[in-house]
C-alpha cells in the first residue's frame, strides 16, 4: 500500500519567503524606543503640570512603544492579517475591560462611614 506523495507546495498553502528586515530598521526602532522611554520619564517628572492628562499621556506613549515592538520586533507588519486581527482583538478586549472599570469607578455611590 504505497502512498503517492507527489504534492506540489501549492497544495499545502502558500508559504511566503520570510521577510528580512534590514539592521538599520531595527536600530531606528530601537532608538525610537529609547527616545520614547526618556519621554515617558520626562512626562512623569512634569506630571503635576498635566494633572488629569498625565495618565493619557503615559498610555499614549506606551501604546506607540507597543506598536513599534509588535510591528517590527514581532514581525506583525509583514505577517498574515489574521495574526494582526488576533492582536487587535486582545487590545479591544483590554479597552472593554478598562471601560467597564471606569464605568464602575465613576458610578459608585459614596457610602457614609459607620461608627
Amino acid at each position: 500500500m504505497a502512498n503517492n506523495h507527489n504534492h506540489s507546495h501549492s497544495d499545502h498553502g502558500a508559504h511566503a519567503e520570510p521577510h528580512v528586515t534590514p539592521l538599520r530598521t531595527y536600530l531606528n526602532v530601537g532608538a525610537a524606543l529609547f527616545v520614547l522611554t526618556f519621554l515617558t520619564i520626562i512626562a512623569h517628572v512634569f506630571k503635576a503640570h498635566y494633572l488629569s492628562l498625565a495618565p493619557f499621556i503615559a498610555f499614549g506613549i506606551a501604546a506607540v512603544k507597543a506598536f513599534l515592538v509588535m510591528a517590527w520586533f514581532m514581525h506583525l507588519k509583514y505577517d498574515e492579517p489574521s495574526n494582526r486581527v488576533i492582536f487587535a482583538l486582545g487590545f479591544f478586549f483590554l479597552a472593554v475591560l478598562f471601560a467597564f472599570s471606569i464605568i464602575d469607578i465613576f458610578t459608585r455611590v459614596p457610602q457614609g462611614t459607620v461608627l
